[in-house]
C-alpha cells in the first residue's frame, strides 16, 4: 500500500487528536524529530537499504501546537454531515435531504445549530410552515453545535482501533 493512502492519527503532546494525514507525512515528522510515535502498524513496515521501520498508526507531536478555537461553519454541508446525511423526523436516509428550520423563520425562528435539521422533502413538506407541536411530529435527536472532533470522525473512512480512545469513540 502506499504511503500516501495509508492514514496516520496525529496527536498534540498533550495527546488530543489534532487531525489525519498521510503516512508519509507522518514519516518525515517522525524522521525530522517533530513527532513520536504511539501505535505502529502491526504487519506494515517502511524499509530503506539498511534497515526497517514500522508503519505509524499514531504519531505525537513532540511539542504543543497552540490551536485556535474551531468554529464549524454554519452551511448546509456541514448541517448535512452533522445529521448523518439523515432525514431528523422520518430517519431515511436515501433521498435528497433538504434543511428545515424547527421553529419556522416566519414565526421568529433563525439560522442557527440549535434550529436547523436535515429533512426528506416529504417530511419538510408535510411539517410546512408550523412548529414541530403544531405539526404533530418529533425529531430524533435534539441539534446541537458540532464540534471538530464529530467531524474528525465522520471523515475517516476506516478507524483503526488504536485510535478510537483518542477519538472518545470506545
Amino acid at each position: 500500500m502506499p504511503l500516501k493512502r495509508s492514514k496516520v492519527l496525529v496527536l498534540n503532546s498533550s495527546y488530543a487528536p489534532l487531525s489525519i494525514c498521510d503516512a508519509q507525512k507522518a514519516v518525515l515528522m517522525l524522521f525530522c524529530g517533530k513527532a513520536v510515535s504511539v501505535a505502529n502498524h502491526p504487519e506494515k513496515v517502511i524499509c530503506t537499504i539498511s534497515s526497517s521501520f514500522p508503519l505509524p498508526t499514531i504519531v505525537r507531536l513532540t511539542f504543543f501546537v497552540r490551536v485556535p478555537f474551531k468554529k464549524i461553519m454554519l452551511n448546509r454541508k456541514n448541517i448535512l454531515r452533522r445529521d448523518n446525511f439523515q432525514c431528523q423526523y422520518c430517519g431515511r436516509t436515501d433521498q435528497p435531504m433538504t434543511i428545515d428550520h424547527i421553529v419556522p423563520r416566519s414565526k421568529g425562528g433563525e439560522d442557527s445549530w440549535e434550529n436547523l435539521i436535515t429533512a426528506c422533502p416529504a417530511c419538510n413538506t408535510k411539517k410546512g410552515n408550523r412548529t414541530l407541536a403544531e405539526a404533530e411530529i418529533t425529531a430524533l435527536k435534539q441539534p446541537t453545535r458540532p464540534n471538530h472532533l464529530l467531524f474528525l470522525q465522520q471523515w475517516i473512512a476506516t478507524v483503526y482501533d488504536e485510535w478510537k480512545p483518542y477519538l472518545f469513540m470506545s
